[in-house]
């Protein structure tokens, strides 16, 4: 072999090794992570409840607003008490100055708290009903407004005598009374005071002016307290500009003879505005 052919032998071969040699020392391709599988669909969330119930169930806004009316009631008791003329009934005409005092309170979101029931229907995905209602009704687990329970007994210890007017059907008439003397609310043994919606054949209507004016003829009324317009007047599931017009013609009795609450979630307002 010539100098020349050793030398082109030697070259191929040191070539030959050196590429050897890197494809041995190459690291190899990491391996394609696997694509990750679609996770699970959520569980759909419950039903939301509306601001409305969570204000009323959980705020200490709301309950510093039914003390501090309560506490008005007290005060404004007090101013009534002296003042032989005195009459927050509409219904009331005349002299009124020998009659025995009473006050008078709506039942459901005045005394009572039933935004429980509220939630477990928004929970449960149903629609108010009077079945619905009845359940709950019977339980007997609303629990009272605060303030409800101080002010009625005050009135009860200056022996002014305690009226419910509800809106209830007289077939839970039992299971209002127990849930009252629960906790207890002043109730007469010697009177009937929870005056009960179709209790009477009169008393048909939600109108509680029927109701009142039964209270008003033995009794000087002192207070209305409620939640919703119909607890003072005639004619609150009107219109809303004839309850604006009602509104207006009795704006001084706020505060001073009627002693409203705050019921966001229901009522005649909501009828009004076509809710």
């Amino acid at each position: 072999m010539t100098r020349r052919c050793r030398f082109a032998a030697v070259v191929f071969l040191s070539l030959t090794l050196s590429l050897a040699a890197g494809c041995a020392g190459r690291t190899a391709p990491p391996a394609t992570a696997p694509t990750p599988a679609p996770a699970a669909a959520a569980a759909p969330a419950k039903s939301a409840l509306p601001d409305s119930i969570v204000w009323v169930r959980t705020s200490v806004e709301y309950r510093a607003v039914t003390t501090q009316s309560y506490r008005l009631a007290e005060l404004m008791l007090d101013r009534a008490l002296a003042d032989r003329r005195w009459t927050a009934a509409i219904e009331q005409t005349g002299d009124v100055g020998s009659k025995p005092p009473a006050v008078i309170l709506d039942v459901d979101e005045t005394v009572l708290d039933n935004s429980e029931s509220q939630e477990r229907d928004v929970r449960d995905g149903a629609a108010y009903s009077e079945a619905r209602w009845a359940v709950w009704c019977n339980e007997r687990r609303a629990v009272p407004i605060s303030g409800a329970l101080e002010f009625t007994r005050a009135a009860a210890a200056k022996g002014v005598a305690v009226f419910y007017v509800t809106n209830r059907d007289r077939a839970l008439e039992q299971a209002t009374r127990d849930n009252l003397a629960k906790y207890g609310f002043p109730l007469d043994p010697g009177r009937d005071t929870v005056l009960m919606r179709a209790e009477r054949p009169e008393w048909t209507s939600s109108d509680k002016s029927s109701r009142r004016g039964v209270v008003a003829q033995d009794f000087r009324i002192l207070l209305l307290v409620g939640d919703d317009f119909g607890d003072f007047v005639q004619g609150a599931r009107g219109t809303l500009a004839a309850r604006t017009a009602l509104d207006e013609a009795h704006a001084a009795m706020w505060g001073v003879k009627w002693i409203a609450l705050p019921n966001p979630m229901y009522g005649s307002w909501k009828t009004a505005a076509g809710q």
